[in-house]
């Protein structure tokens, strides 16, 4: 198995696509379609399932997917590891993240790494939870900035970077504002707003509201956390936010925070592929650690 072969094996998986794939890697089809068959014949098995719309892989392509991903991975530290000592962390990385991690935690990190490490590129993927832990595994992204729960990820190494209180919000003169004691009873009686299933403060406060019932609890999912936050403003539900992406609403009083906590703690992680490791990777791991955890 040649690491050219390889490298072509993985790009057609992450794209679903020869032709996209060739586009990705400045290649001829043909030579893209040549790499494979030649994977192919070298391990007795077909890696690709021609579709109208693409390809998907096989049985024998998903079991080949994680190792050719660490083959690629392994070759590169292995490089990195005899370059000049002391040589700059360079090339692009793909970040999974989320929106309210972007907004309110990373612009630190990225102007360091910009004025630190000129010659790493970042390259950022927003989107769910569940999608960032995939994408990191199968390749598609290097690495991927979560609030979630802290629990081990399968495949995956991580840093906690903060604690991510949490704060329930709704507009100024909300019946619930003056009152003593809110209730999950109380709670289940409001509009509730948020964003998409698999992001883990939208599923944790469903889950509280959902209780023992059969199907969930009704969400009105309204987009971003910047639409959600109007949208509670302007009366039109209620939501459970990270207190840091609420933090100058509440200042202002645009918003005010309602007398209930959810049980259970969230932290802002970041997280990578096992064995991923590479430098500018590596630099990036760093400045995370001392960036977004002196924020704050």
């Amino acid at each position: 198995m040649e690491n050219r072969h390889l490298s072509t094996f993985v790009a057609v998986a992450r794209c679903s696509s020869f032709t996209r794939a060739a586009a990705e890697l400045s290649y001829a089809q043909s030579t893209v379609t040549a790499h494979v068959k030649a994977l192919e014949r070298s391990l007795g098995v077909a890696l690709f399932e021609r579709l109208s719309d693409g390809v998907r892989l096989t049985s024998g392509g998903e079991r080949l997917l994680p190792y050719a991903v660490g083959i690629l991975d392994l070759h590169a530290d292995a490089r990195a590891a005899v370059a000049e000592v002391g040589a700059a962390p360079e090339g692009s990385l793909v970040v999974g993240t989320m929106e309210s991690v972007t907004s309110y935690r990373l612009m630190p990190l990225i102007e360091h790494m910009h004025l630190r490490f000129p010659r790493v590129r970042l390259a950022m993927r927003p989107g769910v939870c569940e999608r960032t832990y995939e994408a990191i595994r199968d390749g598609s992204y290097d690495c991927g900035f979560v609030i979630d729960d802290a629990a081990e990820r399968s495949g995956l190494e991580s840093v906690t970077l903060c604690a991510e209180p949490l704060s329930l919000v709704a507009a100024p003169g909300h019946r619930l504002v003056e009152a003593g004691e809110v209730t999950v009873a109380e709670l289940r009686k409001e509009r509730v707003l948020g964003t998409e299933p698999g992001c883990a403060y939208r599923d944790l406060f469903e889950s509280v509201l959902t209780g023992q019932d059969v199907e969930p609890f009704p969400i009105l999912e309204v987009g971003p956390t910047d639409t959600i936050k109007r949208g509670v403003a302007e009366g039109l539900g209620i939501s459970l936010l990270p207190t840091v992406v609420v933090r100058e609403e509440l200042r202002s009083g645009r918003l005010v925070e309602l007398p209930w906590s959810v049980e259970g703690r969230l932290h802002t992680r970041l997280l990578w592929r096992r064995g991923g490791e590479r430098p500018a990777l590596r630099a990036l791991i760093e400045t995370a650690t001392r960036s977004v955890a002196e924020g704050g």
